[in-house]
């Protein structure tokens, strides 16, 4: 049975404004939306090198996203780009809204452009793996495609666009194209969905937030096999901080000895029991699905 490591208190990093936006140090906040969090990047000062927005929440929230980059940033101060750690609904819900009012590049790993430029829909969601109400809802849940590719772009070459010092790693699994960001000198690790803090399966968990390292949400992780690579991969980082694409930042020691316990026991931990991709992951090229499992039962 799939579960999580629980962390101390001390470890997340809660809310320190009114409105519900973390910051995490100068240059980087995050706000969460709903289910999901979208991330603020870069310099408050004008003419510091500009900043980005990681993520574009979900659906309808557009305009929240708008007040918390103005907030933060200034009034008519666009990010740079718009860069994403990987294409599903709860992180591309506002895209196009966004893109139309900034018209600004939309960056993202060349394995997610077909599910960002109207060519193919995600493998279909996993309700049977347990854990919750937003599992059993994901039959549900939009899997694409949108069509953004007007302001669509690949990620250069390992690089995070406009971004010194922030280096972009392919971290698969949860989505084929799925990415971290990762700046070495800060130890400040941006996972997306790689793993999250939060038992994103469970309805009541979301609200309430609790401090938790969890694998990728079960319900729309496709191949356990890399999404056990690419945790590895990132607590070998040996991160100072990090924040997901669901639940609270966390930091310090308590956090990393959390995450090499998932990294350690990753498929007890993580892994559903049973479930469409736990043992027939699904597959993907740069054309998007080349295999989809067949449903169980």
């Amino acid at each position: 049975m799939a579960a999580q490591v629980n962390v101390g208190g001390d470890a997340a990093i809660t809310p320190d404004k009114s409105d519900g936006t973390n910051e995490v140090m100068a240059n980087l906040a995050f706000r969460r939306l709903a289910i999901a969090n979208v991330v603020l990047l870069g310099s408050k000062e004008p003419d510091a090198g500009g900043w980005v927005l990681i993520d574009a929440g979900v659906l309808g929230s557009a305009n929240l996203i708008k007040e918390v980059c103005e907030q933060r940033f200034g009034a008519g101060r666009r990010p740079n780009a718009i860069l994403l750690t990987h294409g599903h609904f709860d992180h591309v819900g506002a895209l196009e809204e966004l893109a139309q009012e900034w018209d600004v590049p939309i960056y993202a790993h060349e394995l997610e452009l077909p599910y960002l430029d109207g060519r193919a829909s995600y493998p279909p969601p996993d309700p049977t793996v347990g854990g919750g109400m937003m599992a059993t809802l994901s039959r549900f849940y939009p899997r694409g495609p949108i069509d953004v590719s007007k302001w669509l772009h690949p990620y250069p070459n390992g690089r995070v666009p406009t971004m010194p010092g922030w280096k972009l790693l392919h971290t698969p699994g949860h989505t084929p194209g799925h990415v971290s960001f990762w700046n070495p000198q800060t130890r400040v690790l941006i996972a997306g969905d790689a793993f999250i803090t939060t038992n994103q399966e469970s309805a009541f968990a979301v609200l309430m937030q609790s401090p938790e390292i969890h694998g990728p949400p079960m319900y729309y992780t496709t191949d356990w096999e890399n999404a056990r690579v690419s945790v590895r991969k990132l607590a070998a980082l040996e991160p100072e901080v990090v924040v997901t694409g669901h639940g609270p930042a966390m930091r310090g020691p308590e956090m990393r000895e959390a995450l090499h316990k998932l990294a350690r026991d990753f498929d007890a931990i993580a892994v559903p029991d049973e479930g469409r991709y736990v043992n027939d992951p699904a597959r993907a090229d740069e054309t998007g699905p080349t295999y989809v499992p067949p449903m169980k039962g």
